[in-house]
């Protein structure tokens, strides 16, 4: 099982920030976990690929990726901790994004999905990790 470590104030803050962030863009334009959540954690916070997927599907609980997260749970690649405040913020996220999208025009928020892919995928074209 994975270590856990002590949690600071700023680390809390940081994961609601991420949690907030990807349920915006959740609400907005259908992104969060794989796009949003994934890259933050591996390089703002410094998780593994492993651990971030591991606690990615463990956000997203249930349905989604119960037995996928269990996995990764018993090769202790999740951190439940990070999960659980992420997956509130993220709820929080969600119901502020999905009310800024409704403001939105269709045309917009599709360009805005466009532009947030393609930064995204740069991003991870030229990492080195």
């Amino acid at each position: 099982m994975m270590k856990q470590k002590k949690m600071s104030i700023t680390l809390i803050l940081i994961l609601l920030m991420i949690g907030l962030i990807a349920g915006i863009f959740s609400g907005m334009v259908g992104l969060g976990g794989a796009v949003i959540i994934l890259p933050a954690l591996i390089y703002i916070v410094g998780m593994s690929q492993y651990e971030a997927q591991g606690t990615s599907l463990a956000i997203m609980l249930p349905p989604i990726g119960a037995l996928a997260a269990w996995n990764y749970y018993k090769a202790g690649a999740l951190d439940l901790r990070v999960a659980l405040i992420i997956a509130f913020a993220f709820l929080i996220g969600g119901y502020f994004g999905s009310k800024l999208a409704l403001m939105i025009p269709q045309n917009i928020l599709k360009k805005l999905l466009a532009l947030l892919l393609l930064g995204i995928a740069i991003k991870l074209f030229f990492s080195k990790n």
